[in-house]
């Protein structure tokens, strides 16, 4: 208690002295010598005039007076006295006038200039200026004449504690991981204050925590904070209000306070096990599920967040092992259980499994709280479902010989449905793969038969699917590849591999090879080929040729003799039998052509003609051949002139003795003019009793096509003409090929029976020359172009 009251009573007394000791020196000014203040060679100076200056001025010495001080904040009734200037030729005649310049003077600071006295006009602020700098000067008052040369001196803004400690940066935002011991840092906070450091107390700084204990300190000076409380929990508090205090004149009474709040974050760490949400947990699948599906998901919760918190999920335990499989869901951490191997209801109708939960990222400080994992058991239910038909194998080879019967059974497939139902199963094939529909099979017990014949050399594989149904739901299906192989029988015989013509030299030796020959055969016995050469019974003993089986299955064919001629003869024919070795053995009978040719004194072949003897010399036979080809091209081309020549000069209307009528020809189109008679058939005007119902157009057949019409009957000749055009007519306007605009219908019949009897000069007793066509250039312009075609053919046959 006695320390207290001591405390308490240096509190209160402190302030007030130090006020004391702040105001005084701005009155008194210490004693200093003379030579510290005035100019070199001065004899006057200024100086503080009081009453006790003057008791205590000694003679030879001046006052320190170029440095005042003056309190700041200071205010009151009037003007507070900074200080007096004074020099020593001042004999208090009120002669010497003062003057002061310089910072705030004549505005801040004043001066008497009859006495010195200097007064602070405002309050005045250390922290917005610390000290002011000023000039004084004695002069003459009558005739303003320096006295001495002016003075510098400075007013020192004397500090008091008036402002706060602040915390610029504030408030402030840490981080610090949980569970920390006691003392670890967590951050450091800086506060200011505008106050003067070196002069007293005003700005010495002490912290503490207002708010925040017990769970962190600060250091008083320092101000930095730390943990104060060991295994801080992040699960159960994460985040601090803390509240600082900084406090100036050292932290004792009267000092000013300021206050900042810090946000501490506890961070995660990872000292939580993940735990399962329940300890056992049930599911059922369908046995038909697909590879891969997800049948269900656990969860092991962790308190810890983001890395710490991540689990793997693992199948310790268990029957169904090696059947399902559970892997993390990185999104919601979740065990996703799924289906590695397929399922049976049949065999197997549940499973039990232990899945295990561990932490990914372990921090080895909390390894002694135990291990960081947990278990749960899952028990699976598996379902029945309609399963299709399952085969007795998943593919089927299946061998056939070529020369099988049709309908011989060659295979069987066998199929039955796993449920516990066991519907009958039904069989077929899939035709898109027996386009030929080669093969058949019974729907009943699945054996398969052949149905056309078949051939190795063809085909050796035939790849067909087989279908199994359910016949009590036909949707549910199965498939499965049978692969059919043909094997091979003897049923080829052997045959040159190429169609050989050999030569000989007339100049050849005896058992000189002529050719090498060799055979094939489509056939493929398991030893191999092997062939058998020999020649047509009744040329055995042939005098010219004889053969050789050589050891790599080829035959050789030698010459018997020389003097071979090709005047003689030029080809030999040599039949030559070729048998196999199977079983029945196959043979054929191929034909070796060998042609004689002329050869040089080296055996190479340079003519194998007759012909060569009778030809000229010089002249070979590609020179016959081009000379011969080029008769041949000029005799075509004088066959095509002839013919044309005789087209050319042909008349376009058939005259004959019997047939003399006229041709009148009435077109509507613009033709080529008067002589133009080529663009009609005139021939269809000649015999109208053979037309018959086809008549000619020249128009322009339509795009669609239409089935023809059936032609009409050959016209009487002693038909009406009325009626003939009126058939025609309504032929015409029926008729689907018709185009629907004008078109020219020739008709070849001019009309019989008639009682005026005939116009026409065709067919008339009068013959042509008896006929007189001058009386044409009397019926106008009109006709003067016909009476001139006329006179001109009379000229004619006068000529």
């Amino acid at each position: 208690m006695p320390e207290r009251l001591t405390e308490m009573f240096m509190d209160t007394w402190t302030p007030l002295i130090i006020l004391w000791i702040t105001v005084l020196p701005s009155i008194y000014m210490a004693p200093m010598n003379q030579s510290q203040v005035l100019p070199s060679g001065s004899s006057t100076g200024l100086k503080r005039l009081t009453e006790e200056q003057r008791i205590l001025n000694r003679s030879k010495r001046g006052w320190v007076w170029n440095q005042m001080f003056v309190l700041e904040e200071f205010s009151g009734p009037e003007p507070i006295l900074v200080g007096r200037l004074h020099t020593d030729l001042d004999p208090g005649s009120s002669k010497i006038k003062y003057i002061l310049s310089g910072d705030g003077a004549g505005t801040i600071f004043v001066i008497n200039d009859k006495t010195g006295d200097i007064h602070a006009m405002k309050r005045l602020d250390r922290e917005e200026k610390a000290e002011y700098t000023l000039t004084a000067q004695a002069v003459d008052r009558d005739t303003n004449k320096p006295l001495e040369p002016p003075s510098e001196f400075i007013i020192k803004v004397q500090d008091i504690n008036d402002n706060a400690p602040e915390f610029v940066d504030g408030p402030y935002h840490a981080t610090v991981p949980e569970m920390s011991v006691v003392g670890t840092f967590v951050t450091k906070v800086t506060a200011t204050d505008a106050d003067d450091p070196v002069y007293g107390n005003s700005a010495k700084l002490v912290y503490s925590i207002l708010e925040g204990q017990p769970y962190f300190s600060i250091e008083p000076h320092t101000a930095i904070i730390k943990t104060a409380l060991p295994n801080m929990d992040r699960e159960a508090k994460e985040e601090y209000f803390v509240v600082i205090q900084a406090k100036d004149m050292g932290g004792h009474m009267g000092g000013l306070s300021g206050t900042t709040t810090v946000t501490i974050t506890l961070t995660d760490v990872n000292d939580n096990p993940p735990k399962f949400a329940q300890s056992l947990y049930h599911f059922s699948v369908m046995e038909d599920v697909a590879l891969g599906e997800p049948i269900g998901r656990v969860k092991a919760n962790d308190l810890d967040i983001g890395e710490n918190a991540k689990s793997s999920y693992d199948i310790i335990e268990g029957d169904g092992m090696d059947i399902f499989e559970i892997s993390t869901d990185a999104q919601t951490q979740d065990g996703i259980i799924r289906v590695r191997k397929p399922l049976d209801f049949e065999t197997k109708k549940s499973y039990t499994l232990k899945v295990e939960a561990a932490n990914v990222h372990i921090d080895r400080r909390f390894i002694s709280g135990g291990p960081f994992k947990d278990t749960a058991t899952v028990k699976i239910v598996v379902e029945d479902a309609d399963e299709p038909p399952v085969f007795s194998s998943p593919t089927y080879l299946l061998e056939v010989h070529e020369n099988a019967a049709i309908n011989s059974v060659i295979g069987q497939v066998t199929a039955h449905d796993p449920d516990v139902s066991s519907s009958p199963i039904r069989f077929s094939i899939d035709r898109h793969t027996d386009l030929e529909r080669q093969f058949n099979i019974n729907a009943e017990d699945g054996k398969i038969t052949l149905a056309t014949p078949l051939d190795r050399e063809t085909n050796t594989w035939h790849n067909i699917t087989i279908v199994a149904t359910e016949t009590r739901n036909h949707s549910q299906v199965s498939r499965v590849p049978v692969a059919i192989k043909v094997l091979d029988v003897n049923d080829n015989a052997p045959e040159f591999a190429s169609e050989h013509e050999a030569f000989l030299c007339e100049n050849g030796k005896p058992g000189q090879v002529i050719q090498i020959v060799s055979a094939i055969d489509k056939d493929d016995p398991k030893n191999g080929h092997y062939f058998l050469y020999s020649l047509l019974p009744e040329m055995v003993n042939n005098p010219n040729f004889t053969i050789k089986k050589n050891e790599d299955n080829t035959l050789s064919i030698l010459a018997k003799h020389s003097g071979f001629s090709r005047q003689k003869q030029e080809v030999y024919l040599l039949p030559i039998i070729i048998s196999d070795s199977g079983n029945p053995p196959m043979s054929s009978t191929s034909t070796l052509t060998i042609r004689v040719c002329g050869c040089s004194s080296d055996g190479i072949v340079q003519s194998c003609n007759v012909e060569a003897y009778v030809l000229p010399i010089g002249l070979s036979m590609g020179a016959l051949i081009a000379i011969l080809a080029c008769i041949i091209l000029l005799l075509v081309i004088v066959v095509l002139f002839v013919t044309l020549r005789r087209h050319k000069n042909e008349p376009l209307i058939i005259k004959d003795d019997e047939d003399v009528r006229e041709n009148i020809i009435r077109y509507d189109d613009e033709g080529g003019g008067e002589e133009d008679t080529e663009a009609f058939d005139i021939a269809t005007l000649q015999n109208p009793d053979g037309i018959n119902g086809f008549l000619p157009r020249k128009d322009i057949k339509p795009d669609l096509q239409f089935m023809p019409r059936q032609g009409l009957a050959p016209v009487p000749n002693g038909v009406d003409v009325d009626e003939f055009i009126n058939v025609r007519l309504h032929e015409a306007d029926n008729d689907p090929t018709a185009p629907p605009y004008d078109s020219i219908q020739i008709y070849g019949y001019e009309g019989r029976g008639s009682a005026a009897g005939s116009l026409s000069s065709l067919e008339s007793s009068v013959s042509d020359s008896d006929q007189n066509f001058d009386y044409l250039s009397e019926w106008g312009p009109r006709f003067k172009r016909l009476g001139e075609l006329y006179s001109v053919g009379e000229s004619d046959k006068e000529t």
